[in-house]
């Protein structure tokens, strides 16, 4: 019976721990010129191990990408995909469950990155779009808004730091 009960709590524990996360992301490429260009760049990023699926808008150069549970996500390796593809990301917005996360100061960190709030007015709740908006992830106007007057930020963890808005 204890065996049980410890089972159980921590199949909430880890339940509760895993609905924190990245969900799916809209990824907005430029340079594509035809149906040829969009697929191999749609073949390129399919190869990273935490994508899932991929839905293409070539009407408006975007991915819908959908991240597999559980998976960490390396939003910097979409931006290499991209690159390497032959080109670059216009604008990455991407929907990050919050529960169970905690914000403070305007960061929360996840998978060893940490992530700051730069138009946060107060702390988000549940499913929240944020935009990437360091270089390489915006376009150089909404990169320059944000990130004119920053202080560097300390990485809480061992990995990056990317600055989001909301």
């Amino acid at each position: 019976m204890k065996t049980l009960k410890i089972f159980i709590i921590l199949l909430v524990l880890t339940t509760g721990i895993a609905k924190a996360q990245f969900t799916k992301a809209e990824l907005q490429v430029s340079g594509l010129t035809c149906a040829l260009c969009a697929k191999a760049a749609e073949k390129s990023l399919k190869s990273l191990p935490f994508i899932g699926e991929i839905k293409t808008d070539l009407i408006r150069n975007t991915y819908l990408l959908t991240f597999k549970p559980g998976e960490q996500v390396n939003f910097d390796q979409i931006s290499k995909k991209v690159r390497d593809a032959g080109f670059f990301v216009n604008n990455l917005k991407a929907t990050f469950n919050f529960a169970g996360i905690q914000v403070a100061d305007n960061h929360f960190s996840y998978g060893g990155d940490t992530f700051q709030l730069m138009n946060a007015g107060k702390s988000p709740e549940g499913e929240t779009a944020l935009t990437i908006i360091d270089k390489g992830f915006a376009p150089k106007s909404v990169s320059k808004k944000y990130l004119g007057q920053l202080a560097d930020t300390p990485a809480s963890g061992s990995g990056r730091v990317y600055h989001v808005a909301i």
